[in-house]
This record gives C-alpha cells, structure tokens and sequence, in this order.
C-alpha cells in the first residue's frame, strides 16, 4: 500500500525569531519513503537538522520577521495491515528492563505518576494479570470516560486533568493512558504521525494524529486510547516521553498560526 502524507503550516513572526521544528518524517520511515520531498521553506531560510535523545529529527532555523510556510509532501509505503496484536505479549519485571526503556516509566511533563491517578490505577487495574491485556483494560476505560471534543483543545491538559474534566483530543487520550501504563509499572512512550482514514469512515477535518506504544514482551507495540482499534497506515513522525518532548513547532518569541493543512491518502496502485 502507498500512503500521500504531508502538511502546508504558515506562521507569522513580528521580528526574527529562533525556532525549532519537527516536522520531518521519523528516520525508521524515510527508509520505507517511496517519494520523500525535502521540507521546504518560503521563504528560503538557512537551517540545519539534528537527531534528539528519542531519535526524532529536529530542525533549526531564525524565522525572519513576516510569513513563513512549512511544507513536506512524500509517498510511504505501508504493509496495509492493521495494528498488529500480541495478546500473550508478557510485562517484564522492573529489574529485567533494559537501561534506555527505564524513563519511560518515570513521570514527565503531561503524565503525572505521582498524583491521585496512581490509587485509581491501583483500584481499576489492580487487580489484572499484568501484561497486554491490562494494556487494553486502560485503553478501553481512557476511551470510556474521556469524550473526544476538538473545540475543548488545550496545549497545557495533563493526564490528571483530562481525567478530571473526561474531555479532550487524542493527546490528552494518550497521555492519561500513558500514565496508567507507568504506575502499573509498563514503559510507555508517546508517538505522533499522520493517521488517515484507511478502512473507516472518513472524519475530517484531518490534522496530525497521536498514538502511544508500550513495552512488552522485549518489544514496542502500538496502542491508540482514542480510537481504540488496531487501525492501518500510521505513519511515524517523532516519539517521546509526552508530547512535550514532540512539539511540532517550539517558537522562542511570538507567532501566529495563520494555515494549517494536513493530507493523508492512500494511493490508488496501477
């Protein structure tokens, strides 16, 4: 399967103003690219790119003063399954983790492990045989009490905030899923990407999507706590601990959104 993925982002600067984006593929995806466009700038603007801690790449720039447009265009290519499942995938011990996935059970901006979701997560998931199936018992009671809602988007929600207020967009969903995963002691990392529309009914409009993956079984596996199905055709932009480590755009001053566009299509094959 050929997936079209891109996106058209237009920012206004009032003076020079350093940024950083990440707005580039993943690197495990660009070797999967087909047709993979550089990220250009309009107007032409000095930059440089480099790979962060999570092996995302991060590119630097000065906006000038005015308009400037983001824009990638590429052609992936996809195996065209679903999410794959691993029902017996097991729950390591703490003390068997290897070294670099240990953080990931620590809290973090957006994913508060030391609050009062830590005796909700005792009380609801207590009580489970550890592993995937107590994954999918947080995805399922996240994407129970949490109602999807794009007009109550706020950058600064927290896991225990969504939980407060059962309302959010697919950030919030992940994080407060995240979080439960890391009180039950599974490492959980926070992933971004395009996820179109491939085998469900079309919701527009469409915008970047999140996900999250877990590790079980000396592996990494992908959960989505909003829709809440194994889905087809994600495609991987950057990963981190929460969504502050993947902002699509850190501004060091102020700026103005002034277009968004995001496109993910699958490719009719000749």
């Amino acid at each position: 399967m050929l997936i079209h993925v891109g996106h058209r982002i237009s920012l206004r600067f009032p003076q020079p103003t350093a940024v950083i984006l990440m707005l580039d593929l993943h690197p495990s995806v660009v070797d999967a690219g087909l047709r993979i466009d550089p990220l250009m700038l309009d107007p032409p603007v000095p930059n440089h790119s480099y790979v962060d801690l999570y092996g995302n790449v991060c590119r630097r720039l000065v906006a000038p003063e005015g308009r400037i447009t983001i824009r990638q265009d590429a052609v992936v290519v996809d195996g065209g399954m679903a999410d794959p499942q691993f029902p017996d995938a097991r729950q390591h011990l703490v003390g068997d983790l290897p070294d670099d996935v240990l953080h990931f059970l620590l809290a973090s901006r957006y994913c508060e492990v030391d609050s009062e979701l830590k005796a909700i997560a005792t009380r609801w998931f207590g009580h489970l045989i550890p592993g995937w199936s107590m994954v999918m018992a947080i995805c399922n009671l996240v994407h129970r009490h949490v109602r999807f809602d794009y007009q109550m988007a706020r950058a600064n929600r927290t896991a225990l905030e969504t939980y407060r207020e059962g309302r959010g967009v697919c950030r919030d969903f992940m994080h407060l899923a995240i979080t439960w995963c890391r009180i039950m002691n599974i490492p959980a990392r926070y992933c971004s990407g395009y996820l179109g529309d491939i085998g469900v009914p079309s919701k527009p409009p469409m915008d970047f999507s999140a996900w999250f993956e877990v590790y079980l079984g000396g592996a990494w596996h992908v959960f989505d706590a909003r829709n809440n199905t194994p889905r087809i055709g994600r495609v991987l932009m950057t990963r981190g601990r929460d969504a502050a480590d993947v902002a699509l755009t850190t501004t060091f001053g102020d700026s103005l959104l002034e277009g968004f566009e995001v496109w993910t299509d699958q490719v009719a094959q000749t």
